[in-house]
């Protein structure tokens, strides 16, 4: 009977312990053999499972050298750290093992050794998942559970020396195309352009740096002058073409057009919307893990800012290939899995390709940005950032990569940095919109609440602040001139309409102060933030900065906040948004970038929808008073923008906008806006929203509303039809900017 009971009591145990496993579910493990019961005076050796547990855990997450810790002696002693991280990292890279799980089972234990039974899951991008059993054998050193390892442990086929090898193959890369098909970015021949100055006819050199500044946007004078001052046996590195964009250059014959073509991805137009296309890399090292574990091959170029890195899994499609075992003379043995490679999708944008082209060149000799979005649908159709870079430059094919990366790279003005959506700006008088709104809402001021606007602002205590016809009018003594111009005398009594029209900084200060004063402090910041303003737009497929809106902690505050000064901040994309729901009746619209997504076979996997995300919050008839003065801007006699639109250009476009000159924290000129947008319908085209900025200028209505202009022109009628008052010719300003991202002199080689 005891015998029974004893025999009972075991078949218990072993029921108990085959049912343990690491994480509680079912074990999978053949059931252990039960230890005899510890004999009085004999300590259980402790438990293995939670060193080998620590080893995977740390498996699970890449932390080879806490893998390592565990190994014991022996296995430390035939492996280095370095060589084992390299073993596992090397091996998951090749399954293309994304993550993995494991599941520990029960563990068999002596005095001074334990057998555990695991399971690996390993999830491959390419080859699903791969589970494989096996058995840990630990021993006690120093008291503790160290693992005796070897390859086997990774996979069992890797028993005696075995390799995981990977036939790996790649789809073609997918195409990006405007939003009528016209192509941005695909695979051709490129031609790489630069000038022998030995060789340079000098009678035809006029023509020779029009056609390249057609081609890649070098501005000819500067060019012209690099070639003279060069002097013979330079080779001077100047931008990159198609064999179609330059059909009509590469027949002209010019002696001195050096010419050197390659196969590439090729950029057109020298980088149409560079920052926001972006361009292609290899795999940084540092990232080959990662990438490797996605599936990829290794090899391929991948997607570094912009379209090219947010659209990455379109455009790269589905990587496939065949896993084999090989012994260690490199035979393939056994064959795990296989995956076909699926064709990569290709991208159309909402860009308009003309008006994206034009918008550039519009501020060619600049910095700054233009934003143009559909008014009635957040569709964005240009994002201009200047100065602009040559993406073609990163393909190392390309002969004039080693001349002009590093220039690129190193270039002060930053050129690959997107001012269009990441450059963070006060906005200046554009601003007075949000405080005009706020100002009404509050219930404190009428459209036609009149004040009296002279050329100081002296309500807060201690303080004198100025309109901006003051320092019109001291520039004029300044140069021995009378204070006697429209634009160097107070406005005068104004109503709040008249006040945003003529931008008297007088009548904005009294809002912000009065709101202050009224324990209405947050009032503009709110209704900044319905604009839509101090947080991302949420755009998708460009890096964006959120900007700042803070509110306001004291009088002098209150009034800078007022008129788009002090700690204001705001993207040009932002101001082309709001601007687009003050002209569409209050909609706010996330921007979209992404027209659609189509496949291989033609099939429409994403498309463009509009996104509503808020409205301001306006009355009606507010809203409409606030659309008025804005009309008034352009249209009416004394609004800032008129003369530089109406009476020097003949501006007849149903428009309305806002002029804007904000003082920088750098010393040096103003940063110069213009942002507005079109109502009714012109030329059957849908109306749209515009932001400019042009960073260290002048004022607004100087340089911005022009380029406004300039767009309006190019969106509507196709092509510019006036030149700014500041060019010599479409694109080139008066006095030449330096030749930007180009080598002085480089010797020919």
């Amino acid at each position: 009977m005891k015998l029974f009971r004893w025999l009972a009591s075991a078949v218990v145990i072993l029921l108990l312990a085959g049912c343990a496993t690491g994480n509680g579910i079912m074990p999978f493990f053949p059931t252990p053999t039960p230890l005899p019961p510890p004999q009085v005076g004999i300590t259980r050796a402790p438990d293995a499972t939670p060193a080998l547990t620590a080893f995977l855990d740390a498996l699970k997450n890449n932390d080879y050298a806490a893998m390592y810790t565990v190994l014991d002696n022996a296995s430390q002693a035939i492996i280095t750290a370095e060589d084992f991280a390299t073993r596992y990292r090397e091996a998951l890279n090749t399954l293309s093992a994304s993550s993995l799980d494991f599941e520990v089972g029960a563990a068999t234990t002596s005095p001074v050794a334990a057998q555990i039974p695991f399971r690996v899951i390993y999830h491959s991008t390419l080859a699903g998942d791969i589970a494989r059993d096996f058995t840990a054998r630990l021993g006690l050193e120093d008291g503790q559970w160290r693992l005796a390892w070897d390859e086997s442990l990774i996979l069992p086929e890797l028993a005696g020396g075995n390799r995981i090898v990977l036939d790996c193959r790649a789809p073609a890369r997918g195409d990006i195309y405007d939003r009528a098909g016209e192509s941005l970015v695909t695979e051709t021949e490129a031609v790489a352009l630069g000038v022998d100055t030995s060789t340079v006819n000098f009678d035809r050199l006029f023509d020779l740096t029009y056609e390249l500044w057609r081609l890649t946007g070098v501005n000819p004078e500067s060019l012209s002058n690099q070639i003279v001052a060069s002097g013979r046996g330079w080779y001077i590195p100047v931008g990159t073409t198609s064999r179609e964009e330059g059909e009509r250059l590469l027949s002209m014959e010019f002696s001195g057009l050096v010419t050197n073509p390659y196969t590439s991805r090729y950029y057109a137009n020298s980088g149409t919307a560079s920052q926001t296309i972006g361009y292609t890399l290899s795999i940084f090292p540092e990232d080959l893990d990662r990438y490797k574990r996605d599936g990829y091959c290794g090899n391929e170029r991948v997607g570094q800012i912009g379209v090219e890195k947010a659209e990455e899994d379109f455009l790269a499609g589905e990587h496939g290939g065949t896993l084999y075992i090989a012994d260690p003379q490199g035979q393939i043995i056994a064959n795990l899995a296989q995956k076909e490679e699926k064709p990569s999708s290709d991208v159309y944008l909402t860009l308009d390709k003309n008006l994206q082209n034009y918008a550039e060149q519009a501020l060619a000799g600049f910095t700054g940005a233009v934003v143009v979005i559909e008014r009635d649908t957040g569709r964005v159709l240009a994002l201009a950032s200047s100065p602009g870079f040559d993406p073609n430059l990163f393909d190392s094919n390309n002969f004039n990569n080693g001349y002009m990366v590093n220039n690129l790279l190193n270039d002060a003005e930053r050129p690959m940095y997107n001012r269009a959506t990441q450059g963070q700006y006060p906005l200046g008088s554009v601003f007075k919109v949000i405080t005009f709104s706020a100002g009404l809402e509050s219930g404190l001021f009428l459209p036609e609440t009149t004040y009296d606007c002279q050329y100081d602002f002296t309500e807060i205590q201690g303080q004198v602040l100025h309109d901006w016809t003051w320092d019109h009018c001291q520039s004029r003594v300044r140069n021995g001139l009378f204070c006697d111009t429209s634009d160097s005398v107070p406005s005068g009594l104004l109503t709040l309409s008249e006040g945003l029209m003529r931008s008297c900084n007088p009548w904005f200060y009294h809002i912000g102060l009065d709101l202050y004063r009224n324990n209405r402090s947050g009032d503009i910041a709110a209704m900044s933030q319905a604009f839509g303003l101090g947080a991302p737009t949420g755009i998708v497929g460009v890096e964006e900065e959120p900007g700042q809106i803070l509110i306001p902690g004291s009088e002098l505050e209150a009034t800078n906040q007022a008129i788009g000064q002090g700690d204001v901040l705001v993207t040009p994309l932002q101001v082309a948004r709001f601007m687009a729901a003050i002209g569409n009746g209050g909609t706010l619209y996330r921007p979209k970038l992404i027209e659609k997504i189509v496949d291989v076979n033609g099939n429409v996997i994403e498309s463009f929808q509009p996104e509503v995300v808020g409205t301001l919050p306006i009355q009606p008839d507010r809203l409409k008073a606030l659309q008025d003065a804005m009309i008034n801007v352009i249209f009416n006699t004394r609004g800032t923008a008129n003369f530089r639109l109406v009476r020097q250009t003949s501006f007849n476009f149903p428009a309305a906008g806002k002029t804007g000159t904000a003082e920088s924290n750098i010393q040096g000129l103003p940063h110069a806006w213009f942002a507005g947008y079109t109502y009714g319908t012109y030329n059957g085209k849908p109306d749209i929203a515009v932001a400019v900025i042009v960073e260290y200028q002048g004022e607004g209505s100087d340089y911005g509303a022009p380029i406004f202009n300039r767009i309006l022109e190019t969106y509507y009628l196709g092509r510019p039809q006036r030149l700014y008052w500041f060019e010599s010719a479409f694109g080139i300003t008066r006095t030449p900017t330096p030749l930007g991202g180009i080598p002085t002199r480089t010797p020919r080689p």
